[in-house]
């Protein structure tokens, strides 16, 4: 990176937060229902964080000192996927049944198309850029729609939206076979149709980057990049009734619906901290965000070696679920967990030590 922007370190470490306090619960029959996914259509605040986390992935493209070769982002992909693939074999390295997709894998993949075409239109100018990644987004949200509503899936369906019955899960299941999520092995919510709109979602997040990088007043920015938030909410919504807002399909109506609640964020936390130098609070959120890929082999492999020694339930048991009723003692661990992570990110941090793909 070149000058950093405190703002978007600060959002990647909001994100990276919640990702981790949303994951390891103490008990999964006790979570407060903000915490929890929804069970196929609608949305949760829990279901703002992948989406987030790929729309500032965007964001950071434009944010370096100069434009990566195209060499050094085919390697940062390579490096996300390969991680993703090997936490996904852990703790046994089942080969019948070891997960392909994955959220890194994702992120890998959405990191590589975006970063391609952000360099593809170097040439232009920035909101003529910003321009084309929208009109992009917006034409893979679209093409998404049509494949998902109009054609017919293979059982001659047309617009099956169900977990096994929609065109992603038909496609995953046929390259896939018995390496996907979900316990039936019929569908995953990182599957490969899918990916195409995520894609979509890190691109609004370039376009706002290039905003941001832009020479206009930082009071000017913050401003346009909250209407541009209000705007991707409202499209959301009127989109949600035909094609309806839901996160393991990754639909159009999320895609805009995610996007401009990211833009809103970032614009109250650019405005905050870059534009009023509000930043007494951000250090904890700065330590988490510049070293997110650290934070999420951590957070993994932390959970992994809490489930096989049987210490996490342990722990539990025994210095949480007795002091506290259940959802709180549950939300307590997961709080737990995350100040266990921050320690040692803090500690990196202090070292300067950085985990880059």
């Amino acid at each position: 990176m070149g000058k950093r922007m405190v703002s978007v370190d600060v959002f990647r470490g909001l994100t990276m937060a919640a990702m981790v306090i949303v994951n390891t619960p103490g008990d999964w029959g006790n979570i407060y229902w903000p915490l929890e996914h929804a069970e196929w259509n609608g949305w949760t605040p829990t279901d703002l964080v992948f989406p987030f986390f790929l729309f500032i992935v965007g964001v950071a493209i434009t944010l370096s000192s100069k434009s990566a070769s195209a060499g050094a982002i085919l390697r940062r992909a390579a490096v996300i996927a390969g991680i993703g693939l090997l936490l996904a074999g852990l703790p046994h390295f089942d080969l019948e049944h070891w997960r392909i997709p994955g959220v890194l894998q994702r992120i890998a993949v959405c990191y590589l198309i975006a970063a391609l075409f952000y360099k593809l239109t170097s040439g232009q100018e920035r909101r003529q850029r910003g321009t084309i990644m929208v009109g992009i987004a917006l034409a893979l949200c679209l093409a998404y729609w049509l494949i998902m509503t109009r054609v017919p899936n293979p059982a001659g369906v047309t617009g099956d939206l169900s977990p096994d019955g929609n065109w992603g899960a038909y496609i995953d299941r046929a390259v896939f076979g018995s390496h996907l999520w979900s316990s039936s092995k019929t569908w995953d919510p990182e599957g490969l149709l899918s990916t195409i709109p995520a894609i979509a979602t890190a691109l609004l997040g370039v376009a706002c980057g290039l905003w941001l990088g832009s020479a206009a007043p930082p009071a000017r920015k913050a401003a346009l990049l909250a209407a541009a938030g209000v705007v991707g909410i409202a499209i959301g919504c009127a989109w949600d009734p035909f094609f309806p807002i839901n996160k393991k399909l990754w639909t159009g109506s999320f895609v805009f619906f995610t996007g401009g609640a990211a833009a809103l964020l970032l614009a109250a936390c650019y405005w905050a901290i870059d534009v009023k130098g509000w930043r007494g609070w951000t250090t904890p959120f700065v330590i988490l965000g510049v070293n997110a890929i650290a934070l999420y082999a951590a957070a993994a492999l932390l959970e992994h070696v809490l489930e096989l020694t049987h210490f996490g339930s342990w722990i539990y048991r025994h210095a949480f679920q007795p002091f506290a009723p259940p959802r709180i003692a549950s939300l307590g661990y997961a709080i737990a967990n995350l100040m266990v992570l921050f320690a040692l990110l803090a500690w990196m941090y202090r070292r300067r030590w950085f985990l880059r793909a």
